[in-house]
């Protein structure tokens, strides 16, 4: 499926509605450059999902984890990280699967294989303020 989206709302819009159709176990790669809209749609999936909390980019942390809805929701963001990085002291391999969702930004930071079961969701950042949103 293809969205298009012209502001922040419309972007929480379409990961709200979708986040209903998750179930648990699931991965989901957000792939897209800087701004393209990726942390949107993580509020937008806590909010579909009743968190009760509005998620922030877990850039220097790593992981922000949000609870309280119908699925615990795991936020990863691997931007920080380089190929040298030390996966075995992370614990991203246990979340995947987990028993919530597990979201992952940049994950082609990540060496390691990916559950088979995991969704794609690619961002391009249109004529400004368009953002396509494409959700496999």
């Amino acid at each position: 499926m293809q969205y298009h989206t012209r502001t922040p709302a419309e972007t929480r819009a379409v990961a709200r509605d979708w986040a209903a159709a998750l179930e648990a176990g699931t991965v989901v790669r957000l792939i897209g450059d800087l701004g393209a809209g990726k942390t949107t749609f993580v509020q937008g999936l806590a909010e579909g999902l009743g968190c009760g909390t509005v998620p922030t980019s877990p850039t220097f942390s790593l992981l922000h984890e949000y609870a309280g809805g119908r699925l615990l929701l795991h936020h990863w963001d691997l931007y920080r990280l380089h190929p040298g990085t030390d996966w075995q002291q992370l614990d991203l391999v246990d979340h995947l699967p987990g028993e919530g969702i597990t979201v992952v930004e940049w994950p082609d930071r990540y060496p390691g294989t990916w559950p088979a079961h995991t969704r794609i969701v690619r961002f391009e950042i249109g004529q400004d303020p368009e953002r396509v949103i494409e959700i496999g």
